[in-house]
């Protein structure tokens, strides 16, 4: 367990790409029980550990994931993440060269079946989604980029950035060609950036470059 952040209230934690954010049918191992896990055998807990989910990474995805330890850290994260409060900096490796810094707006299908639909005008069903994108590095026909979401829709990064010529690496449902040499698809949630729920205080959670699947490149 690789706890990147912790206080009375919450705990941040890496999670590694092919890992579960929270368990589903499929019954594999997931970071959510992983934590509750840990918490319960390093405080010796008698009985169930309370660990609130606040928000979720893909499958594919490694990085930065927050929990609640107590239901008043719960609920006020919960509404710092969703009145947009709350910072989301994910960084990915991508193909193609993309502008040094640019806005993404599309609408996007609320179904990931086989995947996310992109379209530039509004249809019925389809919610909005924005994100703003910096290049950081650019080699070998492949750009470095440090994105932040203005919104959450799901697969929303992979979705947009596939949508205008520039998959992330490794990532083939969305139409990538070039791999990816580590695990599940070339993006990291890399920064939280939140308010401490009792104090108030700034708090950011960034990703340390050993963790980083992206510095292996």
């Amino acid at each position: 367990m690789n706890v990147l952040y912790e206080d009375n209230h919450l705990i941040a934690v890496f999670k590694e790409a092919g890992v579960l954010t929270q368990g589903d049918k499929s019954q594999a191992a997931s970071l959510l029980e992983e934590t509750k896990r840990f918490l319960k055998d390093r405080d010796k807990k008698p009985g169930k550990v309370f660990l609130g989910l606040l928000h979720r990474l893909d499958r594919d995805v490694a990085g930065v994931v927050l929990f609640a330890k107590t239901s008043k850290g719960a609920g006020r994260l919960s509404e710092q993440f969703r009145t947009r409060e709350v910072r989301k900096i994910y960084r990915a490796w991508v193909e193609g060269t993309t502008p040094p810094a640019t806005k993404l707006k599309h609408f996007l299908s609320p179904e990931a079946i086989p995947r996310v639909e992109v379209r530039e005008a509004a249809k019925e069903g389809f919610k909005a989604a924005s994100l703003m994108l910096r290049r950081l590095d650019q080699k070998d026909g492949q750009s470095l980029l440090e994105i932040e979401l203005e919104t959450g829709r799901k697969h929303q990064i992979r979705a947009q950035l596939s949508a205008i010529g520039n998959p992330i690496l490794g990532d083939k449902r969305y139409g990538a060609k070039a791999s990816w040499k580590g695990k599940g698809i070339a993006l990291v949630a890399f920064r939280l950036e939140f308010r401490q729920p009792v104090s108030g205080e700034p708090i950011i959670v960034e990703l340390p470059p050993l963790l980083n699947p992206l510095e292996e490149r």
